[in-house]
């Protein structure tokens, strides 16, 4: 992955000027990338490439988000698409196309040439927020993350206008914000719906493979509803990790089988979009199999991601034996930045007390459902 360094461009001319932007070291900005789509031609097509890319990336369970790896290797794929767009059709002029003839034809060398290629190679994307409102007419406003948490910044429209943007801005029109990705690494739920039908279908009905047995119970996540979000809107979607420790299938009839024990950690990622906030979203998704009668509790905890040193938060779950409550220790995995909306231990009884109910945990609201 290309490191992105904060190193003066060769050109900082507004779009309108016609001057391509395209830094001549080989390093870039975000604000670089933006400048160099705002000073292509972008017409309709090229719009609507970018619209199924973000919507696909959005049905696969991410973010609106279109890498820029897949701006230039598989025009209109979103992420999770495996490398194929979504849209099933050719692009007369992709984008890559306008950005290739844009900055190739500005100076003679390779060096233009190096430029896009750390820039298919990296992990910059064009992020469209609230791109379901769309018309299919209006062209877009680009700017960038600003990286500082601030709420507004400059962008240009597709005259070469300088203008300051704002998420409402957003919210009425197009707009494009050049950004970093921050989730295509991770397998979202949708995906691991598709990857395995035991994950069930969301608001539908769950499929799940059992061993069998009357004392065997499935605790599932119904929904999951977010009062806000963690980050300034021009980073996009907050990106929660549902993390759950036990131990399944507990039915130790001797000591020494206690000690065989490993506990199991099911791991998560909801993607949250800007537009979603407050609306309860369907799941239906397992976060133990088979909770049998002598598992106690569970280890539970919900992070926001926001990268840093990896490191844990160690809890222990307990199960009953022979009158006897043992601790197993557990370690669910977060990172130093993380913002941790809740963390703790779920008894059975109070799931038994609340299932099929919602429960406040923090920002955050879930319906949980022993089955």
């Amino acid at each position: 992955m290309i490191t992105l360094l904060m190193l003066a461009a060769g050109c900082r001319k507004d779009p309108v000027t016609g001057t391509v932007p395209v830094p001549e070291d080989g390093y870039f900005t975000l604000e670089d990338v933006s400048r160099l789509l705002g000073s292509v031609p972008i017409g309709k097509e090229q719009v609507g490439e970018v619209h199924d890319a973000v919507s696909s990336s959005a049905q696969n369970g991410y973010d609106d988000e279109y890498l820029m790896k897949d701006v230039f290797a598989s025009p209109g794929a979103g992420i999770g698409d495996a490398g194929e767009s979504k849209a099933g059709r050719g692009y007369a002029k992709p984008l890559r196309d306008l950005l290739r003839e844009a900055v190739i034809g500005t100076k003679a060398g390779g060096g233009n040439e190096d430029f896009l290629d750390a820039l298919a190679e990296s992990d910059v994307q064009i992020y469209w927020p609230f791109s379901e409102s769309w018309d299919g007419e209006q062209m877009p406003v680009v700017t960038f993350d600003p990286g500082d948490f601030s709420e507004t910044n400059w962008g240009y429209t597709p005259s070469g206008e300088k203008v300051l943007v704002d998420e409402k801005m957003a919210a009425e029109r197009p707009v494009w914000v050049v950004s970093r990705n921050a989730d295509a690494e991770y397998t979202s739920l949708e995906m691991l719906r598709r990857q395995d039908p035991s994950w069930g279908q969301g608001g539908g009905d769950l499929l799940v493979g059992s061993k069998g047995g009357s004392d065997l119970t499935t605790l599932v996540l119904r929904s999951f509803k977010a009062s806000r979000q963690y980050d300034s809107w021009f980073a996009g979607a907050s990106e929660f990790f549902v993390k759950v420790g036990s131990v399944e299938d507990f039915t130790a009839s001797t000591e020494p089988e206690l000690r065989i024990y490993q506990p199991l950690v099911t791991d998560f990622m909801i993607v949250v979009r800007r537009s979603q906030v407050k609306e309860v979203l369907p799941f239906n998704a397992i976060l133990i199999s088979e909770w049998t009668e002598g598992l106690q509790n569970c280890a539970f905890m919900i992070i926001e991601d926001d990268g840093g040193t990896r490191t844990s938060w160690k809890a222990s779950a307990t199960v009953k034996y022979n009158s006897k409550s043992y601790g197993i220790e557990i370690d669910l995995p977060l990172n130093q930045r993380d913002d941790i909306v809740w963390r703790g231990l779920f008894a059975r009884d109070f799931i038994e007390k609340y299932s099929g109910e919602s429960i406040k945990l923090g920002d955050v609201d879930l319906v949980l459902e022993l089955i």
